[in-house]
């Protein structure tokens, strides 16, 4: 399933994140949480990285 998910905002692929459930875009430099299974791909949801 993670193959056919993208970052909403550079298109790019995403890593996930286990241990915070997450998917996360290194590209963007955010990380999109995943709420009860369903992961919430909106920018304004999602964590900025460092």
């Amino acid at each position: 399933m993670l193959e056919a998910l993208v970052c909403p905002q550079t298109q790019g692929l995403l890593e996930y994140d286990a241990a915070r459930q997450e998917l996360v875009s290194r590209r963007a430099r955010l990380a999109f949480p995943i709420r009860e299974g369903i992961p919430i791909m909106l920018v304004d949801e999602a964590r900025q990285l460092e």
